[in-house]
């Protein structure tokens, strides 16, 4: 099921806390994952997430339904040198990157995550990018099947660990036509 009229668009300063709230809410009940308790930086870096849109060479990207709700966000980087991660991802050269992708639980399956991916493709050929990184982890096992529906392939070498959590690299390289 697909939602009708999805809008996927660059997040408003109004909307700032309002995705941060749903990135809280969405990472804090993965299984497995880190809780706000264990990792208070990263969570408080999700509450916060809309200030990214205000740092160079980043998006922060929001999904609107039909009813005009923001039903998921994720952040676009068209410079690896902004990612912010662990690992060597940000010294990747001609890449974008993707992080922190999140989709309301009342939208789950509906092709939120799909949408907001396919953008940050688009963006990153726009910006004349070959490829696309991005990290997982293995609580997130719903976004790690999408990503490779969508050719993502796991890159070993940009794997690394944040405190005990170990994160997953994928990397997309770019051909002309994106997978639907």
């Amino acid at each position: 099921m697909m939602i009708q009229a999805l809008r996927i668009r660059e997040i408003d300063r109004s909307e700032y806390s309002i995705l941060g709230e749903l990135m809280v809410d969405v990472y804090s009940k993965l299984e497995g994952f880190p809780s706000p308790a264990e990792q208070p930086d990263y969570y408080e870096k999700l509450r916060n997430i809309g200030r990214l849109n205000e740092q160079a060479h980043t998006t922060v990207l929001v999904a609107e339904s039909a009813e005009q709700a923001i039903v998921g966000g994720v952040v676009y980087f068209d410079d690896m040198a902004m990612y912010g991660s662990g690992g060597t991802a940000t010294q990747e050269q001609n890449a974008s990157g993707i992080r922190l992708l999140c989709v309301d639980p009342k939208s789950t399956g509906m092709g939120v995550g799909k949408a907001l991916t396919n953008e940050c493709i688009r963006l990153a050929k726009a910006s004349g990018n070959t490829q696309v990184i991005l990290h997982t982890t293995q609580s997130m096992e719903i976004a790690w099947r999408l990503y490779e529906k969508i050719g993502f392939e796991r890159s070993t070498d940009l794997d690394f660990s944040q405190g005990e959590l170990p994160v997953f690299g994928l990397r997309l390289i770019l051909k002309d036509e994106i997978k639907t």
